[in-house]
């Protein structure tokens, strides 16, 4: 141990901080105490049975008592277990256990990541921007406009180019926003010849200041084909708005299989089949997602060769039933709005039912690879192989991942999964994310690990970690997984 009064070395990062007494690391994560260096938050585990809320398990001291965790109800994660870094040694701590009668190992680490980003899942109509657009926050590009989903604007953000490829305030704004979302916090972006938008993980986004309640309930031709039936007898014509396929009843098959007379109506835009016409107006903030306040915009003249006639009823509505009007036919085959008729209330209100919460999704995305391998076998390829082959289980704050395949080990995690506050990062700069790969014991001395480093739950409290000096129980989120 250091003097405690001098500075100290950290090496638990590239940054490699000198840390003077009773102080943190740039970080904030790694403490310099009394000459020994100390992880600032305790280790997490995870317990099936714990109801909510958390308690702090004392480790390596003499107030831990031994009933507080029970080994085949716990789960120790990587949430504040310290980092391999500079790999050549173990992970910090490499867990026996046995699950349904099988000896088992779980390695526990805190793993550095430059190469790691987010995938923004943002439900909305809307039009944020366009496809390829920059994403800024304060002003830094930190992403950009990907395709969108059904329903859903997607985003994607970070990256090692951003992180470390452009200016040091890029990077220092791209890891900032990357830590806020992955710990559910709300970060206002903006959108290159688009919107503003907050986005929260599990929040209803705020597009221009406006929350969103509503995701569509399909484009306007799966509109028509789930309510054509509903509409029958009550209305001579149904226009449904959406910016990627406007859907006329009368014209579309659903109307016809259903008997739909025709109305002689025209709808301006790229006519696609029967019923389905293509950008009818450019997106934007309005009705379905298009630019237009006034869905008459749409329509051109009424033939009445082709069955328009006065007296002709139309309901136009958007695919979250959020926007509708209800016309009629004048004696110039002029749409005049009216009152919507109740019966036709409720069909707008069962769009509105079959349309789910708006919500924004943020699933952290990474690469496990290189060097933090080490910190689990003296073979890196070999677990990424067990990886891939489902030998190894791999998990993030105990939350399951989704591992891609081909190469390396890329896999990526929905952050509402983890305990809040399971991500940290460096100053490098570069996001610290928890990691947990369990398999059978055997398997992971087969695959060269550290078999030396294996402890038991019961040895780790007694002894503690290189780092972490306490442990956090808590209850598992969402249930046992």
């Amino acid at each position: 141990m250091s003097d405690p009064a001098e500075k100290i070395r950290c090496d638990a990062c590239p940054v490699m901080c000198y840390i003077a007494p009773g102080q943190t690391g740039a970080c904030d994560r790694y403490a310099n105490d009394r000459g020994r260096i100390v992880r600032c938050d305790p280790v997490t585990i995870l317990s099936r049975t714990l109801e909510q809320g958390g308690r702090i398990v004392p480790f390596a001291g003499p107030a831990w008592d031994g009933e507080i965790i029970r080994p085949a109800d716990a789960f120790v994660t990587g949430i504040g277990a310290g980092t391999t870094y500079p790999d050549y040694k173990p992970a910090p701590f490499i867990v026996s256990s046995r699950i349904e009668g099988a000896d088992m190992v779980t390695v526990v680490t805190e793993a550095i990541f430059s190469y790691c980003g987010v995938k923004v899942k943002i439900d909305t109509d809307r039009f944020l921007g366009p496809e390829g657009a920059t994403v800024r926050a304060d002003g830094e590009p930190i992403g950009h406009v990907t395709t969108a989903e059904y329903g859903s604007q997607m985003l994607s953000l970070g990256g090692v180019h951003h992180l470390t490829g452009g200016s040091k305030p890029e990077g220092r704004v791209t890891c900032a926003a990357l830590l806020a979302l992955c710990n559910g916090e709300a970060v206002t972006l903006a959108i290159d010849g688009g919107s503003t938008v907050i986005v929260q993980a599990g929040r209803a986004p705020v597009v221009d200041g406006r929350e969103e309640h509503r995701m569509r309930v399909g484009c306007g031709s799966a509109t028509i084909g789930m309510f054509a039936a509903q509409w029958q007898g009550l209305v001579d014509e149904v226009v449904v708005v959406d910016d990627h396929i406007t859907g006329v009843v009368s014209e579309h098959q659903a109307g016809k299989v259903l008997g739909w007379q025709a109305t002689g109506i025209r709808v301006k835009g790229h006519r696609s089949t029967p019923g389905r016409y293509f950008r009818v107006s450019e997106p934007g903030l309005g009705w379905g997602g298009t630019c237009i306040t006034d869905p008459l915009e749409i329509l051109g003249p009424w033939e009445a060769k082709r069955g328009a006639r006065p007296g002709l009823t139309l309901l136009m509505v958007s695919t979250t039933g959020e926007e509708y009007a209800y016309y009629v036919l004048d004696a110039a085959l002029q749409p005049v709005r009216q009152p919507l008729p109740e019966t036709l209330q409720a069909t707008v209100r069962l769009i509105d039912e079959n349309c789910e919460p708006s919500l924004c999704t943020v699933l952290f995305m990474g690469g496990a690879g290189g060097s933090l391998r080490a910190g689990v076998t003296r073979n890196p390829v070999r677990l990424t192989r067990s990886v891939q082959g489902r030998e190894t289980r791999l998990t993030s704050g105990g939350a399951p991942c989704f591992v891609w395949p081909g190469g390396g080990i890329t896999f990526m995690v929905d952050v509402t999964r983890l305990p809040r506050g399971a991500f940290g990062y460096v100053p490098t700069p570069a996001l610290v994310a928890p990691l947990e790969f369990t398999l059978a014991r055997e398997a992971y001395v087969a695959l060269g690990g550290h078999e030396g480093a294996i402890r038991s739950l019961e040895e780790i409290a007694e002894t503690g970690g290189e780092y972490a000096t306490a442990g956090r129980l808590e209850s598992w989120p969402g249930g046992d997984e």
